[in-house]
């Protein structure tokens, strides 16, 4: 299968430099680019691409918003991946209740970003660790009270699902993993999202970070697709 991917960044230098990446792999085919939000909305309607590489801070739409809007206007709707820097904390928040389905550093080796975006296309959260603690350690600087949602709420199975989502598996592999059929995993996987009242699965892996149901460990490599 290949892999239909938009490139969406304010800088040219970066566009290019990403489609030169892409471009050398035989199962992914660079589609279009856009220079903002309000292109990029655009150039997904035109394309309908399977993954779209998005920057969050652009001129008119920024990410967040251009990935709200590419989610509910194109069909089938892509994975939307994050590309963001580490002062960008508060924006990639908004991605992802936007419905973003990971997040990367700008600076990413250009083996990380290839797997990223072929798990992405498979249905995988891809999440960097290294933003994901930043995150965390965000959300739990700003408030120092309980988490704003309960994981009590969950049953014994979804809690399972969550701690296996925080991994960055797909249902299938979750599927396999817990002896279920895959149609069952996407009936849990959507209850737990719409218990704990969130948009993304990426959302679900920073929670299950934040209350501590999943904790990194030192020397943790971000979640293999």
């Amino acid at each position: 299968m290949t892999i239909r991917v938009i490139l969406v960044d304010d800088e040219h230098l970066i566009r290019s430099g990403l489609r030169m990446i892409l471009t050398a792999e035989p199962d992914i085919d660079v589609v279009g680019e856009a220079a903002d939000g309000v292109e990029a909305v655009e150039v997904a309607r035109r394309t309908t691409p399977d993954v779209v590489l998005m920057d969050l801070r652009m001129p008119r739409w920024d990410g967040a918003e251009a990935t709200y809007q590419i989610l509910r206007s194109v069909t089938p709707p892509p994975a939307v991946l994050v590309l963001t820097t580490f002062h960008a904390d508060r924006e990639v928040r908004r991605a992802m209740t936007a419905g973003a389905t990971g997040y990367l550093l700008k600076d990413a080796p250009e083996e990380r970003i290839i797997t990223a975006i072929r798990g992405a296309a498979q249905g995988a959260t891809v999440l960097d660790l290294t933003v994901s603690r930043r995150l965390v350690d965000g959300l739990r600087t700003a408030d120092a009270g309980p988490p704003p949602v309960q994981l009590g709420h969950l049953t014994p199975r979804e809690l399972e699902v969550l701690q296996f989502l925080a991994q960055g598996m797909t249902n299938r592999l979750i599927a396999e993993r817990l002896f279920l059929g895959e149609a069952t995993v996407k009936t849990h996987v959507a209850r737990v999202l719409s218990k704990l009242g969130l948009e993304s699965r990426a959302e679900a892996v920073v929670l299950a970070y934040e209350s501590g149901l999943v904790r990194p460990r030192t020397g943790d490599r971000p979640p293999a697709p």
